[in-house]
């Protein structure tokens, strides 16, 4: 089988970015399935090869294409906004952000030209980004705005548990007043789109509600009648297998136990939080996380997005504690989703 070719953008230099990809390039099985060129900063690059003892060869390429992709040989391409000395670990700076914005900007580039097959994203960190001039939330509205995309939404997976956002980096207050019934629907289509690109030929949707226990009948709320509802009955009116709105609290459990294969969730924290205390494991007596597992990827674009489902993580960079199970995760998928065949109709429509 003819191995993929990918990019994998090296995140915040200052975060666990460059550490998390080196880690997960150490294992065998990513390269039997792939060629992964890096794309980022060879200061970064050498010295998380350094500080986390591992015996891997780092390889310039000047071409994208012309990585071979030979186990024990990480390839990257090297974007030069890093000197010996000029960041920081644990840091925010507008020298980082600049340079983790500019990986992204390069692998998007390359996907859009048919380079590489998907887009493999390590953390970056809003606020250096955010000091560099770059006025985005985060990377599912850079990839948004820089692949002309109107309709998108961010989703989650990790195991038995996939969560869709209607709503995501806003103050909660701005994400009420964003759940309309067009976002709603929207958002469901994406959900079905996102799951038959990870492999459920026919996926069952369950949708969240906004207010306790669904509003109680609009005893604490009105959304769930005038938004929600109309939404979901419309999309089951286009053939879409969704049900809801299921109260909050109860409607992941049933996602992970089957009923549901994903969740459309309101709000960044009503998806994230059964997500992450679904994907990772926290071990008391080290006072350390045992296992990060999970993905994050933007559905609605025309090439393939997919990353770790965690952040730059300033208080450990630089000391090599960092896990990379949730990069290998994030591999894995972007994989799966540009070998779908839903994926391939996706992007004969675009051609």
């Amino acid at each position: 089988m003819e191995r993929k070719r990918i990019a994998i953008t090296m995140g915040d230099p200052s975060g666990i970015g460059p550490e998390v990809v080196v880690k997960a390039l150490t294992e065998r099985s990513v390269y039997e399935k792939c060629i992964p060129v890096v794309i980022g900063d060879c200061e970064a690059l050498q010295d998380a090869v350094r500080f986390c003892h591992l015996n891997l060869k780092l390889n310039e390429v000047k071409d994208f294409q012309a990585a071979a992709g030979d186990y024990g040989v990480v390839d990257y391409v090297n974007l030069g906004y890093l000197k010996p000395g000029s960041w920081k670990y644990k840091e925010n700076s507008a020298i980082c952000g600049e340079a983790s914005f500019q990986y992204v900007i390069h692998a998007i580039r390359l996907a859009m030209e048919g380079k590489a097959a998907a887009v493999i994203t390590a953390p970056i960190s809003k606020e250096s980004v955010n000091m560099a001039g770059h006025p985005y939330s985060g990377h599912t509205e850079i990839f948004a705005e820089y692949t002309g995309t109107k309709d998108y939404a961010m989703l989650l997976a990790s195991e038995n548990l996939r969560v869709i956002h209607v709503t995501t980096h806003c103050a909660l207050s701005e994400a009420c007043r964003r759940i309309r019934k067009e976002r709603v629907l929207t958002v469901i289509r994406l959900a079905e789109q996102g799951c038959k690109m990870l492999g459920i030929a026919n996926p069952r949707i369950g949708v969240a509600g906004l207010n306790p226990h669904c509003s109680e009948n609009g005893l604490f709320g009105t959304e769930e009648a005038s938004e929600i509802i109309p939404a979901i009955q419309e999309a089951k009116a286009q053939g879409i297998a969704v049900e809801g709105p299921e109260p909050p609290d109860t409607v992941f459990v049933k996602c992970k136990a089957g009923i549901y294969d994903i969740v459309v969730a309101m709000y960044h924290d009503q998806g994230h939080i059964p997500l992450k205390l679904n994907g990772f494991q926290w071990d008391k007596e080290t006072g350390k996380f045992k296992s990060i597992r999970g993905i994050n990827c933007t559905i609605g674009l025309p090439i393939v997005r997919a990353s770790v489902d965690h952040g730059t993580a300033f208080g450990k960079a630089g000391d090599g504690l960092a896990n990379a199970d949730s990069m290998l995760d994030a591999i894995e998928a972007g994989l799966k989703m540009a070998g779908s065949e839903y994926f391939g109709k996706r992007t004969q429509a675009y051609a």
